[in-house]
Protein backbone atom coordinates (compact mmCIF):
# COMPACT_ATOMS: atom_id res chain seq x y z
CA UNK A 1 0.00 0.00 0.00
CA UNK A 2 3.00 2.31 0.82
CA UNK A 3 4.70 1.84 -2.17
CA UNK A 4 1.15 2.40 -4.54
CA UNK A 5 0.60 5.30 -2.49
CA UNK A 6 4.25 6.88 -3.50
CA UNK A 7 4.19 5.85 -6.91
CA UNK A 8 0.44 7.65 -7.32
CA UNK A 9 1.62 10.95 -5.03
CA UNK A 10 5.27 11.20 -4.79
CA UNK A 11 5.83 12.83 -1.61
CA UNK A 12 9.43 13.78 -0.39
CA UNK A 13 9.06 12.29 2.99
CA UNK A 14 7.38 9.41 4.59
CA UNK A 15 6.92 7.17 7.43
CA UNK A 16 7.13 3.62 7.90
CA UNK A 17 5.91 1.90 10.97
CA UNK A 18 7.95 -1.23 10.68
CA UNK A 19 10.80 0.38 9.47
CA UNK A 20 11.25 -1.40 5.81
CA UNK A 21 11.99 0.71 2.78
CA UNK A 22 9.25 0.50 -0.13
CA UNK A 23 11.21 -0.37 -3.32
CA UNK A 24 9.97 2.94 -4.82
CA UNK A 25 11.17 5.33 -2.39
CA UNK A 26 14.64 6.54 -3.98
CA UNK A 27 13.74 10.51 -4.42
CA UNK A 28 11.50 10.14 -0.94
CA UNK A 29 13.25 9.65 2.55
CA UNK A 30 12.31 8.22 5.56
CA UNK A 31 10.98 10.51 8.09
CA UNK A 32 9.45 10.03 12.06
CA UNK A 33 5.93 11.14 12.78
CA UNK A 34 7.24 14.30 14.63
CA UNK A 35 9.42 14.98 11.85
CA UNK A 36 6.49 14.23 9.57
CA UNK A 37 3.61 16.34 11.35
CA UNK A 38 5.43 19.58 11.73
CA UNK A 39 7.41 19.74 8.44
CA UNK A 40 7.35 23.85 7.63
CA UNK A 41 5.06 23.11 4.35
CA UNK A 42 2.01 20.64 5.95
CA UNK A 43 -1.48 22.52 5.48
CA UNK A 44 -2.81 19.68 7.82
CA UNK A 45 -2.41 16.44 9.76
CA UNK A 46 -4.65 14.12 10.00
CA UNK A 47 -4.55 11.79 13.27
CA UNK A 48 -5.94 8.62 12.01
CA UNK A 49 -3.51 5.90 13.86
CA UNK A 50 -5.35 3.62 16.35
CA UNK A 51 -3.65 3.80 19.97
CA UNK A 52 -1.54 6.32 21.43
CA UNK A 53 1.39 6.68 18.97
CA UNK A 54 -0.31 9.25 17.24
CA UNK A 55 -0.75 11.80 20.09
CA UNK A 56 3.07 13.35 20.72
CA UNK A 57 2.97 14.07 16.99
CA UNK A 58 -0.58 16.00 16.85
CA UNK A 59 0.47 17.69 20.26
CA UNK A 60 3.97 18.63 18.19
CA UNK A 61 1.67 19.98 15.30
CA UNK A 62 -0.96 21.75 17.06
CA UNK A 63 1.96 23.54 18.59
CA UNK A 64 3.64 24.28 15.61
CA UNK A 65 0.38 26.22 14.36
CA UNK A 66 -0.31 23.36 11.80
CA UNK A 67 -4.40 22.31 12.20
CA UNK A 68 -5.11 18.28 12.91
CA UNK A 69 -8.04 16.66 11.56
CA UNK A 70 -8.57 13.99 14.29
CA UNK A 71 -10.31 10.57 13.41
CA UNK A 72 -8.57 9.06 16.93
CA UNK A 73 -11.28 9.77 19.45
CA UNK A 74 -9.31 8.36 22.36
CA UNK A 75 -6.72 10.59 21.86
CA UNK A 76 -9.24 13.47 23.33
CA UNK A 77 -10.25 11.03 25.82
CA UNK A 78 -6.73 10.49 27.44
CA UNK A 79 -5.35 13.59 26.86
CA UNK A 80 -7.66 16.36 26.09
CA UNK A 81 -6.13 19.01 27.91
CA UNK A 82 -3.26 18.73 26.50
CA UNK A 83 -4.24 19.08 22.92
CA UNK A 84 -6.52 22.17 24.02
CA UNK A 85 -3.24 23.22 25.64
CA UNK A 86 -1.52 23.00 22.20
CA UNK A 87 -4.25 24.22 20.06
CA UNK A 88 -4.41 27.39 21.83
CA UNK A 89 -0.72 27.57 21.53
CA UNK A 90 -0.03 27.31 18.19
CA UNK A 91 -3.41 29.04 17.46
CA UNK A 92 -4.79 26.63 15.27
CA UNK A 93 -7.93 24.39 15.41
CA UNK A 94 -8.55 20.56 16.43
CA UNK A 95 -10.72 19.34 13.48
CA UNK A 96 -13.23 16.51 14.43
CA UNK A 97 -13.42 13.66 11.78
CA UNK A 98 -16.09 11.47 13.81
CA UNK A 99 -19.31 12.21 12.77
CA UNK A 100 -21.11 12.96 15.93
CA UNK A 101 -18.23 15.75 16.82
CA UNK A 102 -17.90 16.86 13.05
CA UNK A 103 -21.65 17.25 13.16
CA UNK A 104 -21.67 19.29 16.51
CA UNK A 105 -18.38 21.50 15.35
CA UNK A 106 -20.76 21.89 11.95
CA UNK A 107 -23.69 23.01 13.93
CA UNK A 108 -21.70 25.83 16.09
CA UNK A 109 -19.53 27.27 13.32
CA UNK A 110 -20.18 30.95 12.64
CA UNK A 111 -22.32 31.11 16.63
CA UNK A 112 -21.52 33.84 18.64
CA UNK A 113 -22.67 32.25 21.42
CA UNK A 114 -22.11 29.21 23.69
CA UNK A 115 -23.84 26.55 23.13
CA UNK A 116 -26.24 25.93 25.82
CA UNK A 117 -26.72 21.96 25.47
CA UNK A 118 -25.21 19.43 22.96
CA UNK A 119 -27.41 16.65 22.08
CA UNK A 120 -25.58 13.26 20.66
CA UNK A 121 -26.87 10.49 18.77
CA UNK A 122 -26.52 6.88 19.38
CA UNK A 123 -27.81 3.98 16.73
CA UNK A 124 -27.57 1.45 19.92
CA UNK A 125 -25.17 -0.87 17.49
CA UNK A 126 -25.98 -4.36 16.47
CA UNK A 127 -27.62 -5.47 19.62
CA UNK A 128 -30.15 -2.60 19.95
CA UNK A 129 -33.45 -5.16 20.24
CA UNK A 130 -32.07 -7.46 22.34
CA UNK A 131 -32.55 -8.24 26.19
CA UNK A 132 -29.38 -8.67 28.14
CA UNK A 133 -29.95 -12.16 28.93
CA UNK A 134 -29.82 -12.97 24.88
CA UNK A 135 -26.79 -10.89 24.72
CA UNK A 136 -24.57 -13.43 27.02
CA UNK A 137 -24.45 -15.94 24.07
CA UNK A 138 -23.81 -13.68 21.20
CA UNK A 139 -20.64 -14.35 19.07
CA UNK A 140 -18.23 -11.87 17.92
CA UNK A 141 -19.61 -12.20 14.31
CA UNK A 142 -22.52 -11.08 15.26
CA UNK A 143 -21.65 -8.29 17.53
CA UNK A 144 -19.54 -7.02 14.01
CA UNK A 145 -22.50 -6.12 12.10
CA UNK A 146 -23.45 -2.61 12.76
CA UNK A 147 -27.24 -1.92 11.08
CA UNK A 148 -26.06 1.40 9.73
CA UNK A 149 -22.31 2.03 9.81
CA UNK A 150 -19.72 0.63 8.17
CA UNK A 151 -16.85 0.75 10.46
CA UNK A 152 -13.20 -0.91 11.86
CA UNK A 153 -13.59 -4.12 14.15
CA UNK A 154 -13.08 -2.05 17.65
CA UNK A 155 -15.64 0.77 17.57
CA UNK A 156 -18.13 -1.79 15.95
CA UNK A 157 -17.34 -3.43 18.96
CA UNK A 158 -17.40 -0.26 21.20
CA UNK A 159 -20.65 0.84 19.43
CA UNK A 160 -22.58 -2.14 20.62
CA UNK A 161 -21.46 -1.95 24.09
CA UNK A 162 -22.22 2.08 23.60
CA UNK A 163 -18.80 2.54 25.41
CA UNK A 164 -18.15 4.47 22.33
CA UNK A 165 -20.51 7.06 22.62
CA UNK A 166 -19.32 7.05 26.06
CA UNK A 167 -16.19 8.13 24.70
CA UNK A 168 -18.09 10.96 22.31
CA UNK A 169 -19.03 12.94 25.36
CA UNK A 170 -15.98 12.75 27.17
CA UNK A 171 -14.14 14.07 23.60
CA UNK A 172 -17.22 16.56 23.13
CA UNK A 173 -16.22 17.74 26.46
CA UNK A 174 -12.66 19.08 25.77
CA UNK A 175 -13.33 20.01 22.20
CA UNK A 176 -16.05 22.30 22.72
CA UNK A 177 -15.36 23.42 26.42
CA UNK A 178 -18.77 21.83 27.14
CA UNK A 179 -19.90 20.57 31.03
CA UNK A 180 -20.77 16.74 30.64
CA UNK A 181 -24.16 17.82 32.47
CA UNK A 182 -24.89 19.99 29.41
CA UNK A 183 -24.36 16.65 26.97
CA UNK A 184 -27.08 14.01 26.51
CA UNK A 185 -27.42 11.10 24.80
CA UNK A 186 -30.17 10.02 22.60
CA UNK A 187 -31.26 6.53 20.60
CA UNK A 188 -31.90 7.24 16.74
CA UNK A 189 -32.54 3.80 15.28
CA UNK A 190 -31.54 5.37 11.52
CA UNK A 191 -28.24 7.48 12.13
CA UNK A 192 -29.83 10.06 9.89
CA UNK A 193 -29.34 13.36 12.64
CA UNK A 194 -25.63 13.09 13.86
CA UNK A 195 -25.99 15.20 16.19
CA UNK A 196 -28.24 18.42 17.74
CA UNK A 197 -26.98 21.72 19.53
CA UNK A 198 -29.46 23.86 21.34
CA UNK A 199 -28.67 27.57 21.88
CA UNK A 200 -29.65 29.78 24.95
CA UNK A 201 -33.21 31.16 22.84
CA UNK A 202 -34.17 27.26 22.53
CA UNK A 203 -33.06 27.01 19.47
CA UNK A 204 -31.74 23.99 18.31
CA UNK A 205 -29.59 23.34 14.73
CA UNK A 206 -29.13 19.92 14.03
CA UNK A 207 -26.48 17.88 10.75
CA UNK A 208 -28.33 15.36 8.84
CA UNK A 209 -26.97 13.32 6.58
CA UNK A 210 -26.48 9.83 4.76
CA UNK A 211 -24.31 7.72 7.57
CA UNK A 212 -21.41 7.64 5.84
CA UNK A 213 -18.22 8.47 7.03
CA UNK A 214 -16.71 9.86 3.90
CA UNK A 215 -19.04 13.32 4.63
CA UNK A 216 -16.93 14.40 8.11
CA UNK A 217 -13.99 13.19 6.68
CA UNK A 218 -14.58 15.73 3.29
CA UNK A 219 -15.45 18.07 5.52
CA UNK A 220 -12.08 18.34 7.70
CA UNK A 221 -9.92 17.96 4.80
CA UNK A 222 -11.81 21.02 3.01
CA UNK A 223 -12.08 22.99 6.01
CA UNK A 224 -13.09 26.24 5.92
CA UNK A 225 -14.24 25.48 1.93
CA UNK A 226 -17.46 23.09 0.99
CA UNK A 227 -15.99 20.92 -1.97
CA UNK A 228 -18.55 19.54 -4.35
CA UNK A 229 -17.85 15.65 -4.55
CA UNK A 230 -20.23 13.71 -7.18
CA UNK A 231 -19.25 9.94 -5.28
CA UNK A 232 -21.37 10.42 -2.54
CA UNK A 233 -24.98 9.82 -1.67
CA UNK A 234 -27.34 12.80 -1.20
CA UNK A 235 -29.87 13.08 1.44
CA UNK A 236 -33.31 12.42 0.39
CA UNK A 237 -35.87 13.06 3.14
CA UNK A 238 -38.67 11.48 1.59
CA UNK A 239 -36.95 7.75 0.96
CA UNK A 240 -35.66 8.31 4.29
CA UNK A 241 -38.92 8.93 5.95
CA UNK A 242 -39.64 9.07 9.78
CA UNK A 243 -36.64 9.30 12.04
CA UNK A 244 -37.19 8.49 15.84
CA UNK A 245 -35.82 9.42 19.25
CA UNK A 246 -35.72 7.10 22.37
CA UNK A 247 -34.06 7.52 25.53
CA UNK A 248 -31.33 6.12 26.39
CA UNK A 249 -32.01 2.47 28.64
CA UNK A 250 -28.66 2.32 30.37
CA UNK A 251 -29.36 -0.68 32.40
CA UNK A 252 -28.45 -2.75 28.36
CA UNK A 253 -25.63 -0.74 28.05
CA UNK A 254 -23.72 -0.97 31.23
CA UNK A 255 -20.41 0.18 29.92
CA UNK A 256 -22.12 3.51 28.45
CA UNK A 257 -22.36 4.85 32.83
CA UNK A 258 -19.32 3.47 33.83
CA UNK A 259 -17.02 5.16 31.27
CA UNK A 260 -18.91 7.97 31.83
CA UNK A 261 -17.84 8.01 36.11
CA UNK A 262 -14.43 7.02 35.19
CA UNK A 263 -13.86 10.36 32.99
CA UNK A 264 -15.28 11.85 36.01
CA UNK A 265 -12.40 11.35 38.00
CA UNK A 266 -9.70 12.83 35.64
CA UNK A 267 -6.63 12.16 35.89
CA UNK A 268 -4.74 9.09 33.86
CA UNK A 269 -8.07 7.58 34.80
CA UNK A 270 -9.24 8.19 31.45
CA UNK A 271 -5.84 6.54 29.66
CA UNK A 272 -7.09 3.69 32.03
CA UNK A 273 -10.21 3.44 30.39
CA UNK A 274 -9.06 3.62 27.30
CA UNK A 275 -6.43 0.89 27.70
CA UNK A 276 -8.82 -1.45 29.57
CA UNK A 277 -11.60 -1.29 26.64
CA UNK A 278 -8.90 -1.70 24.32
CA UNK A 279 -7.26 -5.28 25.75
CA UNK A 280 -11.70 -5.89 26.93
CA UNK A 281 -12.57 -6.42 22.43
CA UNK A 282 -9.03 -7.73 21.55
CA UNK A 283 -10.06 -10.85 24.55
CA UNK A 284 -13.64 -10.63 22.75
CA UNK A 285 -12.93 -10.51 19.52
CA UNK A 286 -10.68 -13.63 20.09
CA UNK A 287 -13.09 -15.25 21.71
CA UNK A 288 -11.49 -15.45 25.19
CA UNK A 289 -14.46 -13.19 26.82
CA UNK A 290 -17.83 -13.19 26.07
CA UNK A 291 -19.72 -10.05 24.99
CA UNK A 292 -21.38 -9.48 28.62
CA UNK A 293 -17.99 -10.09 30.25
CA UNK A 294 -16.16 -6.64 28.60
CA UNK A 295 -17.63 -4.16 31.41
CA UNK A 296 -16.83 -6.93 34.00
CA UNK A 297 -13.39 -6.84 32.49
CA UNK A 298 -12.61 -3.50 31.88
CA UNK A 299 -13.89 -2.16 35.92
CA UNK A 300 -11.26 -5.27 36.62
CA UNK A 301 -8.71 -4.17 35.13
CA UNK A 302 -9.52 -0.16 36.56
CA UNK A 303 -9.67 -1.62 39.98
CA UNK A 304 -5.80 -1.66 40.27
CA UNK A 305 -4.90 1.39 38.63
CA UNK A 306 -3.14 4.11 40.84
CA UNK A 307 -3.84 7.58 39.08
CA UNK A 308 -1.64 10.22 38.74
CA UNK A 309 -4.06 13.35 38.87
CA UNK A 310 -1.76 16.25 37.14
CA UNK A 311 -0.23 13.36 34.53
CA UNK A 312 2.41 14.38 31.37
CA UNK A 313 2.26 12.71 28.24
CA UNK A 314 4.40 9.98 29.19
CA UNK A 315 2.29 9.31 32.01
CA UNK A 316 -0.98 9.36 30.13
CA UNK A 317 0.31 6.16 27.65
CA UNK A 318 2.00 4.26 30.07
CA UNK A 319 -0.97 4.44 32.25
CA UNK A 320 -3.13 3.03 28.66
CA UNK A 321 -0.68 0.46 27.98
CA UNK A 322 -0.14 -0.65 31.53
CA UNK A 323 -3.93 -1.02 31.94
CA UNK A 324 -4.15 -3.11 28.68
CA UNK A 325 -1.36 -5.47 29.84
CA UNK A 326 -3.19 -6.04 33.22
CA UNK A 327 -6.42 -6.94 31.30
CA UNK A 328 -4.36 -9.18 29.56
CA UNK A 329 -2.56 -11.23 32.30
CA UNK A 330 -5.24 -11.06 34.49
CA UNK A 331 -7.60 -12.71 31.74
CA UNK A 332 -4.39 -15.35 31.25
CA UNK A 333 -3.84 -15.86 35.05
CA UNK A 334 -8.32 -16.71 35.16
CA UNK A 335 -7.45 -19.25 32.10
CA UNK A 336 -4.99 -20.89 33.96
Amino acid sequence: LLASQIAEFRPYRYYAADGREPENAEDCRPASLMELATLNDVDLVVAAMSGADALEPAIAALRAGIPVALANKELVVMAGEHLRAAAKHGNTEILPVDSEPSAIWQCIRGEQEEPKRLIITASGGAFRDKSWDALRTVTPEEALEHPTWQMGRKITIDSATLINKALEVIEAHWLFDIPYEQIDVVMHKQSIVHSMVEFQDGSVKAQLGPPDLRYPIQCALTHPERVENGTLPRFNPIETGSLTFEELDSTLYPCFDLALEVAHRGGTWRAALVGADEAAVELFLDGTIGFTDIGPVIEQGLAAHEPIMEPSLRQITEAAAETAARVRAGISVLKG
